[in-house]
């Protein structure tokens, strides 16, 4: 498994595109792991639970510190408290009770170094237009930055048209595009000033 490319880890925000199975969600967990073993995970399609297991299994440490902002467990019916690492929502297409949650963890969080993601930005365009979730993902990244956060979201880029995909660029310094070619994953990295590096097997 190929080490990050000290591009993507020393960035302040990264997005990871591309299509199914190919590898998003591993990247996903390793560029937080990297950054951080305090991360804050907005998970619009997964459990508090799962999240947890899957970081774990990936990266080697659910990590202690880990917060899980949780989208799902309402919404499946399922009406949990808040604790100290783990925030409910009640439904991914909630921007407003997910901006409250992250920023209920900000405030709880001083002076500490965390990273932030969302999995998956492509959950949240089901409910809302792309300038929404552009504006929501660029005040995301703003409040993560002025903490001295990196962030990292995630969108599939085979679920949206190009200009969409292209809309949701631009909050971000780096996008890492994942592909699979043969049996094989791979990744590249694109900025906004170089041409894209080439593509490396993970």
């Amino acid at each position: 498994m190929s080490p990050l490319p000290d591009a993507v880890v020393s960035a302040d925000s990264v997005l990871v595109s591309g299509p199914p199975m190919s590898g998003k969600y591993e990247l996903f967990n390793r560029l937080l792991a990297a950054w951080s073993n305090a991360s804050i995970i907005i998970s619009t399609g997964r459990t508090a639970e799962k999240v947890r297991s899957d970081h774990d299994r990936l990266v080697g440490d659910g990590g202690d510190e880990l917060v899980v902002i949780d989208c799902v467990t309402h919404q499946q019916g399922d009406k949990r408290a808040d604790t100290p690492t783990t925030k409910y929502v009640n439904g991914p297409g909630d921007l407003t009770e997910i901006g409250i949650k992250f920023t209920d963890v900000v405030e709880s969080s001083a002076g500490r170094d965390r990273a932030v993601g969302v999995y998956s930005l492509s959950e949240l365009l089901m409910y809302w237009d792309p300038d929404r979730i552009y504006q929501f993902t660029r005040v995301m990244a703003s409040q993560s930055s002025g903490q001295g956060w990196p962030f990292v979201g995630v969108v599939g880029s085979t679920a949206h048209d190009e200009q969409v995909i292209h809309t949701l660029y631009e909050p971000f310094d780096l996008v890492v595009e994942t592909r699979v070619e043969g049996d094989e994953r791979q990744f590249r990295v694109l900025d906004r000033m170089d041409q894209p590096s080439g593509w490396e097997p993970f």
